[in-house]
């Protein structure tokens, strides 16, 4: 049986949403043509469409533990992310990729205390952030409290996860081209900030009347 709160909402957005903007969604029926995928954590907390006030069909969205994107392995593997990421970039041609984190991550947190623990598969997942854990720590200091790692990890895995997608030759090839451009982003939960990566390698707020530059 449905859960009762998963049913109420699902009454609320055919009474209200679904009817308001049916023909939108009759439109949709017939294939999907997003401009931009956004690589976000699974968090909770953290809905990319809402972030950017995106409607029905406007994002491709991959939601992951950390918003990482994995090496690239061809091998006889499942690879899900990897799968989606191909999909997006050669199937529907999206000209926008973001890697899109947000403070306060359980992921990174779990990463730097070690805070995985016995589980299976979220340990194996978080591999990738040991080496941005190692250079966090050599450039803060063994000392540094578990608070401003976990920051400049925030930070420092949004940058690897952009160098690891080059890694993908799909992708290479598209921003060699220039039909695709990657960017990088993280979300404040607690005050709504957007940070924008630049082209300097610094996150800069962004300016919500005016945009990023």
């Amino acid at each position: 049986m449905i859960p009762t709160r998963l049913h109420e909402g699902f009454a609320r957005f055919r009474a209200e949403r679904f009817e308001r903007k049916q023909r939108i969604w009759q439109n949709l029926a017939k294939g999907q043509s997003p401009e931009t995928l956004v690589i976000g954590c699974a968090d909770s907390r953290v809905d990319p469409a809402a972030i950017f006030d995106a409607g029905p069909g406007e994002l491709f969205i991959i939601r992951n533990v950390a918003n990482l994107v994995p090496p690239y392995e061809p091998d006889s593997a499942h690879h899900g992310v990897s799968a989606a990421l191909e999909y997006a970039v050669k199937v529907l041609k999206v000209k926008n990729v973001v890697v899109l984190g947000h403070r306060q991550c359980g992921g990174v947190e779990a990463a730097a205390t070690g805070a995985a623990g016995d589980t299976q598969f979220v340990r194996k997942w978080l591999d990738p952030l040991a080496s941005v854990l190692a250079e966090t720590r050599r450039e803060l200091g063994e000392d540094a409290d578990t608070g401003h790692v976990c920051d400049a990890m925030e930070l420092r895995s949004i940058k690897r996860s952009l160098e690891r997608l080059l890694s993908f030759p799909f992708i290479a090839e598209a921003v060699q081209s220039g039909s695709l451009v990657l960017h990088g982003a993280r979300f404040g939960i607690a005050d709504g900030e957007l940070e924008w990566l630049n082209a300097d390698g610094r996150f800069e707020i962004v300016d919500a009347g005016c945009g990023p530059s």
